[in-house]
């Protein structure tokens, strides 16, 4: 079942992403984690863009190929504007395709000195527009619940998710959040604008002191009071934080499953354990 049908068979799709590793050495390490990830039965896991290369990296082909060949999920692999131009698009795709991965999930990616801006895709819809000269392709999206960064606001930026939807997208994957009131507003304002495609809402658990500053300054996500209370009791105490870190995402995601929220999704950041312990709090539900 490919993903886009799972969103229409199942009342919730649980799906997991995952990165690849900075060097090929790691790479035995991200097998072994994922194949824990299996375990979990994920409608799909994603993989976020690495171009490998010269770098030393490994490249999201690659891990896609494992995933879907080795352990058949059915994999979601990111592709960015940033750096990429439409003959550079064209050939990560072939090396998706060659590997039979038709799912993508187009970002303009992170500003960077290291990736110059695109000549050919200025926004992701563009990259979305790009399907129709690969038309094997499925192609995702992304969206923000408070809105994009750089967006005049968030009803503005629902508006340009219209453009995403008329370029080809069949689903949307959120940006993560800590506080569900403002996904069920920005989903209540996507609907009203005539957005009708599956909306996965995406959570990441908070369990090292390290990913509070780094992740909150990356997604730009708000902080409320319960999640701040949180990080200031256990902040000094690594092993309460993690348990209550893992505590709030469970909660976090019962709520999502139970308002109907039509997938949820995991950023796991290669962690198999934290994967397994906040799965299997929300289980019973899925």
């Amino acid at each position: 079942m490919t993903i886009t049908e799972q969103f229409k068979a199942k009342r919730c799709v649980f799906s997991i992403e995952c990165f690849p590793p900075k060097q090929t050495t790691q790479m035995d390490k991200l097998k072994d984690t994922l194949r824990q990830m299996q375990a979990m039965d994920p409608g799909f896991i994603s993989v976020t863009f690495g171009a490998g290369g010269s770098a030393g990296g490994v490249s999201t082909a690659e891990v896609a190929d494992y995933i879907q060949n080795e352990l058949h999920i059915p994999t979601l692999a990111h592709l960015i504007c940033m750096g990429n131009d439409e003959t550079r698009a064209a050939e990560i795709l072939d090396q998706l395709e060659s590997v039979g991965v038709r799912d993508v999930l187009a970002l303009r990616g992170d500003r960077s000195p290291s990736r110059p801006e695109s000549p050919d895709f200025k926004h992701a819809s563009d990259l979305t527009s790009f399907k129709w000269k690969k038309p094997e392709f499925s192609v995702h999206g992304a969206c923000y619940p408070e809105g994009h960064p750089e967006a005049d606001s968030l009803l503005h930026d629902v508006e340009n998710l219209r453009i995403k939807q008329a370029a080809g997208a069949e689903h949307l994957l959120t940006q993560l959040f800590f506080d569900n009131m403002h996904f069920y507003r920005f989903l209540n304002l996507a609907r009203r604008a005539g957005i009708t495609l599956p909306v996965s809402a995406g959570v990441m658990p908070i369990v090292k002191r390290s990913q509070i500053e780094r992740t909150v300054s990356l997604s730009s996500a708000s902080l409320p009071s319960e999640f701040t209370r949180m990080i200031s009791r256990y902040q000094d105490d690594p092993a309460s934080l993690y348990d209550a870190g893992i505590d709030y995402a469970v909660r976090q995601l019962r709520d999502l499953i139970e308002g109907g929220a039509d997938g949820i999704h995991l950023y796991a950041m290669n962690d198999a354990a934290v994967a397994a312990k906040v799965y299997d709090g929300i289980r019973d539900l899925l």
